[in-house]
């Protein structure tokens, strides 16, 4: 006879045969150990001992949340030639911006400056007509930056570059939910 691996079974459901299982399941708990001891591993987050993080690191997060907000942007510019896609876009945008916030941007799209000041922003990107051409250009977005993100983990440390990760993951998750695949 073969035993169960939980410890505790308390007695099945009316109508079922099944025991009900306690507890975590073994693998929950092996995953659960290995993530804890990964992210044990790597507790520099570029900050010196005054708690300061260092001018690299200043610099390419402010890069990362110029990044998104350049993605709200096109977001913003797809959502307004496209208003049928809206539903479908605005979780993904509202991910974005909180990427944004978390590289330390305000986690809103940039506004437009007056043409010839020299801090004008870039005008609204050009959204392609049909829907389609446009979600595949939004797709194709989403997957450039998710790139250059992966690309700079070796310039940031520790718990930047798992943010730098994570973000990056997460980008590669919206291409794929934008691209004929995702539908």
């Amino acid at each position: 006879m073969r035993t169960s691996a939980v410890p505790f079974i308390l007695p099945s459901r009316a109508g079922s045969d099944r025991p009900i299982p306690l507890g975590p399941r073994r693998r929950a708990v092996l995953v659960s150990a290995a993530g804890a001891v990964l992210l044990a591993g790597c507790t520099d987050d570029g900050a010196d001992a005054s708690g300061k993080r260092s001018g690299a690191v200043e610099q390419a997060r402010a890069r990362a949340a110029e990044d998104s907000a350049e993605l709200l942007n096109r977001y913003d510019a797809v959502i307004a030639a496209h208003p049928a896609l809206a539903d479908r876009l605005h979780p993904l945008r509202a991910e974005v911006a909180e990427h944004a916030k978390a590289f330390g941007g305000s986690g809103e799209r940039r506004a437009a400056a007056p043409s010839g000041s020299p801090s004008a922003s870039p005008k609204a990107p050009e959204v392609p007509a049909d829907e389609k051409g446009a979600l595949a250009q939004l797709a194709d977005a989403e997957r450039q930056l998710a790139d250059g993100r992966r690309t700079g983990l070796a310039d940031v440390p520790g718990e930047q570059a798992r943010l730098f990760a994570s973000v990056a993951a997460a980008g590669d998750a919206h291409a794929y939910l934008l691209s004929e695949a995702g539908r």
